[in-house]
C-alpha cells in the first residue's frame, strides 16, 4: 500500500499553506508510527504565485517522504493541475487535498486503515469544520438551479428563508458527527481520498471546468464506477469560502462551470 497526495497552489495564504502541509506531514508521521510498511509521495503543483518551499519540502524529508513540486504550466485549472500528479502517481491511494485544509493527527490513519479494510470504496470523505468547530455540510444530493444559486448568492437573511431546502440538499438529515453515510450523491475536492485505480477509471478530472464543479463531475462519475463513503472518524478543518465572497471573477468562473454541469447531467431547476 502506497500513497499519493496531491496539493495544487495558486497565490495561496502563505501561514495556510504552511499549517496545511505541516498537519499532513503530521498525519503521516502518526499512521507511519503504527509500524506500516507503507510509503508515501506529495506532490505540490504550483498553478502560479507559489512562494518559496524549499522549507517546506524538506520537513517532509524527516517523514522519509519524497515532496516534489511541478511547475512551469501556468494556471491550467484545478483539476487539470490534479491530473498533473495523478499522472506521476502510481501507489494505491491518491489523496486530492486543498491548501486551506488541516488535517487531524488520526486522520490518514483511520482513512486508509478503513479504506484497506473495505475493499468496496473507491473514495472516502471526511468530517469537515470550520475553525470555529462547526460543521460544514460539503456531501451535497443532486442540486437544482435554485438551490445554488440560494446558497452560493442570496443574503443571509434571504436564505433564511429557504433553511429547509438547503438542509436537505446539503443531506443534513443524514450526516453528522457519529454515523457513517453510503454513496452521498456529491462530496467535496476539498479532501477525496481515492483507490487510485478507480480514480483512473473515470478519468480524473473533467479539465473543461477551470475551477468550481469539477468535484461535483467526479464524484457522480465515480458512482459509475464504484461505492463512496462519509466516514465522520475521519477529520478535517476547512478554511475555504464561497465564490460571492472572492469577487466577479469567481462568480463568473462559478455560474460558466455550473452551466457545464448541467449540460452534462442534465438540468433540475427547481
Amino acid at each position: 500500500m502506497d500513497l499519493s497526495i496531491s496539493v495544487v497552489i495558486y497565490r495561496p495564504n502563505v501561514a495556510q499553506l504552511e499549517r496545511t502541509l505541516d498537519t499532513l506531514r503530521d498525519s503521516w508521521a502518526a499512521f507511519q508510527r503504527k509500524g506500516r510498511n507503507v510509503g508515501a509521495s506529495v506532490f505540490l503543483v504550483d498553478n502560479g504565485g507559489a512562494p518559496d518551499m524549499t522549507s517546506m519540502i524538506a520537513a517532509f524529508k524527516e517523514v522519509d517522504t519524497p515532496c516534489v513540486v511541478i511547475a512551469g504550466h501556468g494556471n491550467v485549472g484545478y483539476g487539470a493541475g490534479h491530473n498533473l500528479a495523478l499522472a506521476r502517481s502510481n501507489g494505491t491511494y491518491h489523496l486530492i487535498l486543498n491548501p486551506d485544509v488541516e488535517l487531524n493527527p488520526d486522520a490518514l490513519d483511520k482513512a486508509l486503515t478503513f479504506l484497506d479494510s473495505e475493499p468496496r470504496y473507491g473514495l472516502l470523505t471526511p468530517y469537515v469544520c470550520d475553525e470555529n468547530g462547526e460543521q460544514q455540510f460539503l456531501c451535497r444530493r443532486f442540486p437544482t438551479v435554485f438551490d445554488l444559486l440560494v446558497r452560493g448568492f442570496l443574503p443571509e437573511r434571504l436564505r433564511a428563508l429557504f433553511n429547509g431546502r438547503l438542509s436537505h440538499y446539503e443531506m443534513r438529515d443524514l450526516v453528522n458527527q457519529r454515523d457513517t453515510v453510503i454513496n452521498p450523491p456529491i462530496v467535496s475536492g476539498c479532501f477525496m481520498l481515492f483507490r487510485t485505480d478507480v480514480l483512473r477509471r473515470v478519468g480524473g478530472f473533467d479539465e473543461r471546468y477551470f475551477l468550481y464543479f469539477e468535484d461535483y463531475d467526479l464524484s457522480v462519475r465515480t458512482h459509475d464506477v464504484s461505492d463512496v463513503v462519509y466516514l465522520p472518524t475521519v477529520r478535517i478543518i476547512h478554511h475555504g469560502g464561497g465564490a460571492s465572497r472572492k469577487g466577479w471573477l469567481h462568480v463568473r468562473l462559478f455560474v460558466a462551470s455550473m452551466v457545464r454541469f448541467f449540460n452534462r447531467f442534465g438540468w433540475k431547476w427547481l
